[in-house]
């Protein structure tokens, strides 16, 4: 076992069997400690790693599937410490039915914070409301933040760094703060532990009918949408949702739904969309190493306005204007596709008549005009490309950048 965690670990039981073990301490004395002793400042990784390797003296381990991976360094019936590994991770938003607090040992993570208002339980496992971002922030490596279990902590972590090392002191289970639920914006919270295994085939029978492309699959979907409940209903649509666009008959199938269920639809459709747009942000991280370009990804994922995203790029370049990063990260992102040129998923509008070699430098001084409006674009720029570039971008996954300042 590490000697450093054992210390850490030590002190925490010490000053929270002073306070009786009271769970609206732990989270103070979590921070606190770690605080007066930082991993990030007293733990050679390469060392822990090799001890943690070789020697067979560890804490017991989980099958945890959190976590890339995730080891655990200190254990006691009431509390533990564990070290999150993250390669690749984006946390859903999300929240506990555990307290303490995490630290950012190695690398950094854009963290956002949420609460969740004026909800309705349609099941225990499943609500709808208004989700709303409280606060967006970057944390770098040292940084230390507080759980609190149940619904006041409500946030996620986009990790910046490969890979990025978190430590935390948490209890084992605080009751009474469950379901952990998961969350997807801008209206729904579901319980990611519970099983529905009837729906679950459901999902997979329509996949293959799908995939085989049965010409009874849209009739199929739509009797299905016309008798589910609310929950399950979601769940249909929201697997089904591209094939049915793709298809041409996403507005009928919606209109049922909505029929069905009346006002605890509103807003169904708006967090479906937002979960479209989460799904393509993410599946290009997959693809995309370069620190700085994941920097953006997360940026874009995460920030609600325009103005929040010049803050965070400002407080991570402060050399650069945040307008000359964005345009730079732009030129290098910038590539020939099937569909023409594009910045990430955002096409050159191909109703243009402009030459392809013209279209690089055309796509990017738009872009710069629409993020400066004082900006004086070069001799030649065609009067024409500013609106139609404006619908690309609002269009894909940059759409944040054509927004209003102060929105």
């Amino acid at each position: 076992m590490d000697s450093f965690f054992q210390k850490l670990g030590n002190a925490v039981l010490m000053r929270w069997k002073q306070e009786n073990f009271s769970l609206e301490k732990f989270p103070g004395i979590a921070m606190d400690e770690l605080r007066n002793n930082p991993p990030a400042s007293h733990v050679d990784l390469e060392k822990f790693l090799r001890a943690f390797l070789l020697d067979d003296s560890q804490p017991s381990q989980t099958e945890s599937g959190f976590g890339e991976p995730e080891i655990i360094v200190y254990e006691n019936p009431r509390f533990y410490i564990q070290l999150l590994f993250w390669m690749d991770g984006t946390t859903a938003i999300h929240q506990h039915e555990f307290s303490g607090a995490f630290h950012v040992m190695s690398g950094s993570s854009i963290h956002a914070q949420f609460e969740f208002e004026k909800d309705t339980a349609i099941t225990p496992h499943f609500r709808v409301g208004d989700l709303r971002m409280r606060e967006i922030s970057l944390l770098e490596t040292g940084c230390t933040v507080p759980i609190i279990s149940g619904r006041s902590c409500i946030h996620s972590l986009f990790h910046l760094d490969t890979p990025s090392i978190t430590a935390v002191v948490r209890t084992q289970h605080d009751p009474g703060t469950g379901p952990q639920f998961n969350y997807l914006p801008p209206h729904v919270a579901y319980d990611p532990v519970f099983s529905d295994p009837l729906t679950l085939r459901r999902r997979q029978v329509l996949d293959v009918l799908e995939q085989i492309q049965d010409p009874a699959y849209l009739d199929l979907v739509l009797e299905m949408i016309q008798e589910l409940d609310f929950e399950r209903g979601f769940h249909i649509l929201q697997n089904c949702m591209g094939h049915l666009r793709d298809s041409g008959v996403w507005e009928s199938v919606y209109a049922a739904f909505q029929k069905k269920h009346g006002a605890l639809a509103l807003g169904i459709e708006s967090t479906l969309d937002e979960c479209g747009r989460r799904d393509r942000i993410k599946a290009m991280r997959a693809r995309i190493s370069d620190p700085e370009h994941r920097f953006f990804l997360a940026l874009l994922l995460n920030v609600r306005t325009r103005g929040d995203l010049f803050s965070l790029v400002a407080q991570r370049f402060p050399e650069e204007s945040a307008i000359d990063v964005i345009i730079r990260w732009s030129e290098e992102l910038l590539e020939e596709t099937d569909c023409g040129v594009a910045i990430l998923d955002a096409v050159f509008p191909q109703e243009l008549d402009i030459d392809f070699d013209d279209q690089p430098g055309v796509f990017l001084a738009a872009l710069r005009k629409i993020l400066d409006a004082d900006f004086k674009v070069p001799m030649g720029f065609p009067e024409d490309a500013l609106e139609p570039v404006r619908s690309a971008l609002a269009e894909s996954s940059l759409g944040l950048l054509v927004g209003e300042n102060d929105t």
